[in-house]
């Protein structure tokens, strides 16, 4: 399998995760509370980390190199705790589809701006006019999810 066949596996995984994750998350909160069941996910989620690290490089050396590194590159793990707040929260609200569609549609919204930029890094891509379609008919998309 090439790296890019995995990489989208991967990510198709990934995304049927999310769905998972939005409706066990919001019955966790309805039990124990939101700002319990973030702590909870964080918990386990650190301990699974931990476990494949050490499985995988036998060390816990590159969590010090990592935090060692430039303190904004940390964000990932803040945002991380704030999307699975936000899921805990929307999920039951809302419903894990219409979560999951204003969760997509505001991630390639934002995900135009930071390639089109360069933002945090990464290396420029041009929004072209069917970009700019696609993201429009996904918050169109996202936004008649919120119709019950």
């Amino acid at each position: 399998m090439s790296s890019t066949a995995f990489a989208a596996l991967l990510a198709v995984a990934a995304g049927l995760g999310g769905a998972v994750q939005i409706a066990v998350q919001g019955r966790l909160g309805g039990r124990v509370g939101s700002i319990e069941a973030v702590t909870t996910a964080a918990v386990v989620g650190c301990a699974v980390a931990l476990a494949i690290l050490l499985v995988a490089r036998r060390s816990l050396a590159g969590v010090g190199d990592a935090l060692a590194g430039p303190k904004w590159q940390l964000v990932g793990g803040v945002m991380s705790v704030f999307i699975v707040l936000a899921v805990t929260v929307a999920g039951p609200r809302i419903g894990v589809v219409a979560t999951t569609a204003l969760i997509v549609a505001a991630q390639f919204g934002l995900a135009a701006l930071i390639d089109r930029y360069g933002w945090l890094g990464v290396e420029r891509v041009p929004v072209t006019w069917p970009r700019v379609v696609g993201i429009a008919l996904l918050a169109i998309g996202a936004a008649l999810t919120l119709r019950r």
